[in-house]
């Protein structure tokens, strides 16, 4: 069975034909009535926030509009011609890759396989360059007997347990001590490219509150990068004083 294009339209609430400003008015709203801070970081949240983030960039983006236009043109038209025999010509594929890759570059064997012939596995190589952002897509042109076709290539982000992701922001906790806490000063944190950042932690910091260290998060798919969330956790001093009549 071939793989739809996402519908990028429909995560908006939006026609095809719709307006740029459409575009962004939708996207306002909706970012914000499903933020994943409002729903207590659920999974659904997130997830929604993600599909939000990612149909609004490629519908933001004129070339990548007219790219995606294109592509459901091409799925309308396979939907509608015969499928029997009929060998798939694009093939989608999401890569994972660990935080650290996204910095300093990889390289990668993908392996896919054509529903149409399910007994061939199709092998590509992909190099990923250093300063690569995530939702970034590569157009693989295939191989023969699919040589018409592209394997069209999408980066995802594997987090880690130290790491979380969201768009080109990076969350991530610090445990500090209650002094530490109740006078402030300067913590080190190690950033996602493994380098030791500097986080100035205010007097009476609350338990749970986020600090943020500008451009210290992800590549931007436009330039720039995302921001490093930091998570401020601590236990409270409890001291034990003993009675005098004990």
């Amino acid at each position: 069975m071939e793989t739809s294009p996402a519908d990028h339209y429909g995560a908006l609430g939006l026609d095809p034909r719709c307006s740029s400003a459409q575009i962004r008015t939708a996207y306002r709203l909706l970012v914000k009535q499903h933020h994943p801070d409002i729903h207590g970081g659920s999974a659904a949240a997130i997830a929604r926030a993600q599909e939000l983030n990612i149909a609004h960039e490629i519908l933001s983006d004129p070339a990548l509009r007219r790219a995606y236009d294109d592509e459901l043109n091409r799925a309308a038209e396979t939907a509608r011609a015969p499928h029997r025999g009929r060998i798939q010509r694009n093939i989608d594929k999401d890569v994972r890759l660990r935080i650290e890759d996204f910095f300093r570059g990889a390289h990668y064997e993908i392996h896919v396989t054509d529903p149409a012939s399910a007994d061939q596995v199709e092998t590509y190589e992909l190099h990923v360059p250093a300063g690569s952002a995530p939702g970034t897509r590569w157009r693989l042109p295939r191989t023969a007997p699919f040589e018409n076709g592209f394997v069209i290539v999408r980066l995802c982000v594997l987090s880690g347990a130290r790491f979380k992701v969201r768009g080109s922001d990076v969350r991530t906790d610090l445990r500090i001590s209650s002094r530490r806490a109740t006078d402030g000063g300067v913590e080190s944190i190690h950033g996602p490219n493994n380098t030791m950042l500097r986080l100035p932690i205010p007097p009476r910091v609350k338990r749970g509150e986020v600090l943020r260290i500008v451009g210290e998060g992800l590549p931007h798919r436009r330039g720039g990068r995302g921001d490093l969330l930091v998570r401020v956790t601590y236990k409270p001093e409890v001291r034990v004083v003993r009675s005098r009549h004990s």
